[in-house]
């Protein structure tokens, strides 16, 4: 387990020259918003996979790829002060923010890790769950993240995954040309990185060949109006993701006024209707 004394594990290779690791969404304060929202509109579903798996009081958890901790916040609070939960994160700066929303809440039972599971093995062993959402889409090497969540866990502790498995049906209804182009800016952007969007598909293939198996599958699609608090939650990824596309050279700056524009002359239509992305739930158990 990460020392206790310091209540984080840092990895030698943690920073490269002092900088922060950056994902291809960005860390800025926008994006930790953007997470901080997401995940409240997604908690009920979280907490039904959570209870789906048996997470309960005195377990020990890791959130994996736990960015700004608001998972795992919750998850300290499920399994009380006699459980533990390590939030595994590779951003330093999504860990300090952890930090604080621990310290405030007044969560003693967080330790954190700030490694790139790519690289470094998850510090310790016999967990009884592992949480890992959407991480599996943006790693190059799926499978050396389900090998890491393997060793972590004991025989028979439960992997809990929410990833995207038909990403193409985040849409916006009537159908929009500037939307269906960023989605695919969207494609383009995390493949170039090594990720893959719907990597739900290949999923159970690689629990069932790393020693897991299946236990419960079950796919979620949501879909809202401009009048629903969900609404900004598809329509606030294109709001944030926007300039950073743009940012990194992968569109202009007439495309990015372009899509904009399309959510908010959506938002004045009453006939709208935003689908998301489908999720697909895994829960596999450690063989």
């Amino acid at each position: 387990m990460p020392d206790k004394s310091s209540n984080a594990y840092h990895a030698d290779s943690a920073h490269s020259n002092g900088k922060e690791r950056d994902y291809v969404l960005g860390t800025h304060d926008a994006e930790v918003d953007r997470l901080n929202f997401q995940h409240s509109v997604w908690r009920s579903e979280v907490q039904q996979a959570w209870a789906n798996a048996g997470i309960g009081r005195g377990a020990r958890v890791i959130d994996v790829g736990a960015g700004p901790g608001f998972a795992s916040v919750d998850l300290a609070e499920l399994v009380g002060p006699a459980g533990r939960v390590l939030a595994a994160e590779r951003s330093g700066r999504f860990l300090r923010i952890l930090g604080e929303i621990a310290a405030a809440a007044g969560h003693r039972n967080i330790e954190t890790a700030e490694i790139d599971l790519m690289t470094h093995a998850i510090p310790g062993t016999g967990f009884d769950a592992a949480w890992c959402r959407w991480v599996a889409c943006f790693v190059p090497d799926p499978g050396k993240l389900v090998d890491r969540i393997h060793d972590a866990l004991r025989p028979g502790g439960a992997a809990v995954f929410h990833e995207y498995v038909e990403y193409e049906s985040y849409q916006l209804l009537p159908p929009s040309a500037p939307v269906r182009s960023f989605v695919e800016a969207v494609f383009e952007s995390w493949r170039s990185q090594g990720g893959e969007p719907n990597i739900a598909r290949a999923l159970p293939r690689l629990l069932t060949d790393r020693g897991f198996d299946l236990r419960a599958v079950r796919p979620i699609a949501l879909a809202a109006r401009p009048s629903d608090r969900l609404w900004n939650w598809p329509a606030g990824f294109i709001r944030t993701n926007v300039p950073r596309l743009v940012e990194l050279g992968m569109r202009d700056e007439a495309w990015g006024r372009a899509a904009l524009d399309a959510v908010a002359a959506a938002e004045r239509d009453s006939a709208s209707i935003f689908v998301t992305p489908t999720v697909l739930e895994i829960i596999a158990t450690k063989r």
